[in-house]
């Protein structure tokens, strides 16, 4: 059974910043891309960032230059830090992932944590 938890959101400041944390347990072969998606009440899920196994990353042009996500391929760990947040940042986190088992490749998802901006 595989399973992602996130960690790490909460209430933050207007202007404040933030981390979040996901780790990758389980029996698998390996993780491939690794991600960040938010859901805002009343709006669709959308991609805040992601990386791959090799490295590259990929941003939100809404976060872009305030956000930095970064993995630990040994851990299956995934991190993500913002600063500089805005309203429009709240949201709940979901961590995701690609998981290879045997031949097949999964996207598993976690459970989310919610990120309130207050003023």
């Amino acid at each position: 059974q595989v399973q992602l938890v996130e960690s790490g959101g909460g209430l933050v400041q207007l202007g404040g910043s933030l981390r979040l944390s996901c780790a990758v347990s389980g029996s698998f072969l390996k993780v491939n891309t690794m991600g960040w998606y938010r859901q805002a009440p009343g709006k669709t899920r959308e991609l805040v960032a992601s990386i791959s196994s090799s490295g590259r990353t990929n941003y939100a042009d809404s976060v872009k230059g305030r956000c930095t996500v970064s993995s630990d391929n040994d851990k299956n760990t995934l991190c993500l830090e913002m600063n500089s947040l805005k309203p429009e940042d709240a949201a709940i986190y979901y961590c995701t992932a690609e998981i290879v088992i045997g031949n097949l490749q999964y996207q598993y998802w976690g459970q989310g944590t919610q990120v309130t901006v207050s003023s």
